[in-house]
């Protein structure tokens, strides 16, 4: 018996052998296709290449794809458990032609692999057609050699296939296994087809022409192929087993679910095993793709299922959280075909633990409540829908949740009063805003957001994506639709932009179409924090609501803001190691050319403290640990060390973000753990380098940084390189020498200007020459030795120590001196001290100040100094200290 792995490993072998390019199954999030929550078919990930939207990399392919179908139309959950076939995960098998083998060849392939590869016998398959594919009709008789009776023709839409409205479309065969009579159930198209019986094991879809409006308007140039192979089905029928959950995989994790909860899969237990193996794979492979739980678009669908197993996990008496713990059974199964699972094992077992810990606070509360509300209800009772809310709105209990309790009872869930209950609430909840004080400009946002729902994120690992237009906003309204040279803000109901929030830039880049709409997006802002408003211009055609565009971010800007983002982390982790546990952050600013950081701490920092945690943020950039995110409750986070910001309002769950070394000092946490929304790098040395340029006061206590990391880090030491360079040329030496070049000038300078000061001390003392010379040689005045004199250029800190040297030579007398320097004077004059008692040298330099154009002066009696702004009286105020001597001694 082959097993399930062996199944999946010989589908894609013969494939691979007849010329298919074997392709790695897509990520479970659709980012080709904004119609569909998750990829649910095979063909999806080469949806734009059947379009011609895509040109294709081989002309034909084979692949394994992971399908969830648990959300939006394509919604199995509700049977999941209940029926021998429907399951939330499965794996399609299928191969595909871009255009190069049709028809003749696809049901070839299908027979040989069927019949002679795996030995399924003959006289148990049949096969359905279109019921007017006559082609396909004769060529299941030609190579297969099934008589008419095993050939039916479907009229309806079953077994005719289409992408859409428009675009390509064509006829089905579909290739249907025969369990036995002793099973219930008739042919495809008899009455009772709906039975067990006959189970459909692969589809072969023929894309034979172009469709528009739902009209067929022509064959296409190049027919292609899609097939389906559902691989629990087939394996089902290759172990010889009716019930795909009978299977080896599905077996396995159930053993492994007895085992832990000690109950048997038998009886009312039975379905709730089931519901838990089925589960156990959707959330771990969704989780092993990047989605998170959250409360809105994928994360709550991924939610409800985690919910969901974790209820059945509850009604088995298991006491402890159980899903995690049967991760590992799901890898040991699966994680050879899909490495992805491995390498996620600890963050699905992390995530599991944690919610299933979360939901059973949830579920205790909840079904309290429920037993009380439902004691006097029989079967075929009925729960109003207000108290169902009740039970989601105060206890957090899901609708689905609730009708899934009383499912075994036989109680039905008012779900007409459920509604309106959720409609009254929204309809406070706006009364209450408009009466908040909010700009009035704001109430679209708030129409748009309760009429779509929030804007899904896709960001995080993704810089493309495909969306639909929900919303265009011009002038404060909405509008239908915007033309070429329009100013206006598009929504859509996914996007790979960031929303400015948290201080980080939002995203630009471009929105498109193939019609040869473009439109240049220059930032992305969070109106009300759920919608996505992408800003920008349209440079050519039209954009209209329901249009289906290409999103493209700019991802050299994005790159570049994410390493900022992440440096902020780093310096925030690094100040406080340095500086102490007082330092919080205060503010920041995360753009792609800077990071600007601000933060609590009461002094300037120190050379010493720049260079020191400069050098632990490069560090830990050079060690490279990749950088974790872990989905926790904001007390979980906090608790288990991360850095929350002071003021900030967290929801009921935070993205906590690890980054550096685990091992950099004995706490056990990474270098830097936080609570943030932002986009970040996925390894520390994408950031590059990081370099400070600045640190500075905001305010009383608030310091700030800016820095620089990566390409701008470069350009800005290469700039400073730069200046050096220049600076070496005009100094004739090299850059390695020019700190000693410019120590030994300043010491020259220092000499020169010492010889410059002893040459004008020597020019007062000794006598001055030209018109500066007020003075040339000791005069008397009424008997009193005066000696004076007008110096160009000198100190005035010099004239006091000029004069003490002219009292000195003069032993009796008065001296006075005028430096004039850059266009101002100042004035000084000293009295011996035998002539004290007749002159004041206060009075005597007031004069002079007063004839510099100048006010007071002041000083001892016998020595004072003062000064004007008019240079040009310096000989002025020389004559007007003699006038006063004169008067003084009469």
């Amino acid at each position: 018996m082959l097993s399930t792995n062996e199944i999946r490993r010989s589908f894609l072998d013969y494939f691979a052998g007849t010329g298919h390019a074997e392709v790695p199954s897509a990520p479970l999030v659709p980012y080709n296709d904004p119609t569909l929550m998750f990829v649910n078919a095979g063909m999806v990930p080469f949806k734009n290449v059947f379009t011609g939207l895509e040109a294709p990399s081989f002309p034909r392919a084979t692949s394994s794809q992971k399908c969830v179908r648990a959300g939006g139309k394509h919604n199995d959950l509700d049977n999941v458990g209940y029926t021998a076939r429907h399951h939330t995960f499965f794996e399609m098998l299928g191969n595909f032609s871009f255009g190069d083998y049709f028809k003749e060849q696809a049901i070839h392939h299908a027979w040989t692999l069927l019949t002679r590869e795996w030995g399924l016998p003959a006289d148990k398959l049949l096969a359905t057609v279109y019921h007017t594919d006559d082609e396909a009709f004769a060529l299941w008789q030609k190579i297969a050699g099934l008589p008419e009776h095993r050939i039916i023709r479907i009229p309806t839409k079953d077994n005719f296939w289409a992408m859409g409205d428009d675009g390509p479309c064509g006829p089905c065969s579909e290739i249907f296994y025969d369990h036995g009579e002793h099973i219930a159930g008739g042919p495809p198209g008899s009455p009772d087809e709906d039975g067990d019986r006959f189970i459909e094991i692969w589809n072969l879809v023929f894309m034979q022409f172009e469709q528009t409006a739902g009209e067929i308007t022509g064959e296409l140039p190049k027919p292609s192929i899609d097939t389906g192979m559902g691989l629990e089905r087939v394996a089902a029928v290759l172990q010889g087993v009716h019930d795909n959950y009978d299977t080896d995989t599905f077996r396995a994790l159930i053993a492994a679910s007895e085992s832990l909860t000690g109950v048997a899969a038998e009886g009312e237990q039975r379905a709730s095993h089931r519901v838990i193996a089925d589960h156990l794979r959707s959330t771990s492979f969704l989780l092993a793709d990047g989605v998170l739980p959250s409360n809105e678009g994928r994360g709550y669908v991924l939610r409800r299922i985690m919910r969901r197993a974790m209820r059945h996990a509850h009604l088995l008496g298991a006491k402890d959280p159980l899903m995690h713990r049967l991760v590992p059974a799901l890898v040991a199964e699966m994680g050879q075909a899909y490495p992805e699972l491995g390498r996620a094992q600890p963050l699905i077992e992390e995530t599991l633990q944690r919610e299933e810990v979360q939901f059973r606070r949830t579920l205790a509360n909840g079904l309290k409540l429920l037993d009380e509300a439902t004691a006097t209800l029989a079967a075929g009772g009925e729960l109003p829908g207000e108290t169902a809310f009740r039970l989601y709105d105060t206890y957090g209990f899901p609708y689905d949740l609730t009708e899934d309790a009383l499912r075994p009872r036989g109680i039905a869930v008012d779900r007409a009063g459920f509604d309106a209950a959720m409609a009254q609430q929204k309809a406070a909840a706006r009364a209450a805003w408009k009466g908040s004080g909010a700009a009035a400009d704001s109430e679209v946002w708030f129409d748009i957001a309760e009429r779509e729902g929030a804007s899904e994120f896709t960001g995080y690992t993704a810089t493309t994506g495909e969306a639909q237009v929900v919303a265009l906003v011009q002038g404060g309204a909405e509008v239908r639709e915007a033309g070429a040279g329009a100013e206006v803000i598009v929504v859509t109901n996914q996007t790979p932009f960031y929303g400015e929030s948290g201080g980080q830039s939002g995203d630009a880049g471009r929105i498109w179409t193939n019609a040869g709409m473009e439109m240049t997006v220059e930032t992305t802002d969070k109106p009300l924090g759920r919608l996505h408003a992408h800003r920008g211009r349209v440079e050519a055609g039209t954009i209209r609501i329901g249009d289906m565009v290409r999103l493209d971010i700019d991802v050299e800007r994005r790159d570049a803001i994410r390493a900022n983002h992440s440096a902020t982390h780093l310096l925030h982790a690094a100040l406080r190691n340095r500086l102490g546990e007082h330092v919080t952050q205060k503010g920041s600013l995360v753009a792609a050319e800077r990071l600007r950081f601000d933060f609590s701490h009461p002094s300037a920092l120190s050379a010493q403290d720049i260079a020191a945690i400069e050098a632990e943020v490069n560090a830990e950039i050079r060690h490279n640990e990749p950088v974790t995110t872990r989905l926790m409750s904001p007390d979980e986070a906090i608790e288990a060390g991360a850095m929350a910001l002071f003021g900030e309002k967290y929801g009921d769950e935070v993205r906590v973000l690890s980054m550096g070394r685990s091992n950099w000092n004995e706490s056990g946490r990474n270098f830097s753990v936080e609570l943030c929304g932002g986009t970040h790098v996925n390894a520390m040395g994408d950031i590059g380098i990081f370099r400070i340029v600045s640190e500075s006061a905001v305010s009383s206590g608030v310091r700030r940084i800016e820095a620089l990391t990566g390409e701008a880090a470069r350009q800005w030491l290469v700039g400073r390189e730069d200046a050096l360079k220049n600076a070496a040329g005009l100094l004739r030496t090299s850059p390695d020498e020019v700190e000693q070049r410019i120590a030994a000038l300043l010491d020259e300078r220092r000499r020169l200007e010492r010889e410059l000061a002893d040459a004008k001390k020597a020019l007062a003392l000794g006598g001055g020459a030209g018109p500066a010379a007020a003075v040339n040689s000791d005069e008397e005045i009424a008997g009193i030795t005066f000696t004076g004199q007008v110096m160009q250029g000198l100190d005035a800190r010099e004239l006091r120590g000029l004069l003490d040297q002219a009292k000195a030579r003069i032993g009796s007398g008065i001296a006075a001196l005028v430096a004039v320097n850059d266009g101002r004077a100042a004035i000084a004059v000293a009295v011996t001290d035998d002539l004290v008692s007749r002159f004041d040298a206060v009075a005597l330099v007031r004069a002079g100040v007063e004839a510099l154009g100048g006010k007071g002066g002041g000083g001892r009696p016998d020595m004072a100094q003062g000064g004007g702004p008019d240079a040009g009286a310096a000989d002025a105020a020389l004559q007007a200290v003699r006038e006063a001597i004169g008067s003084a001694a009469g």
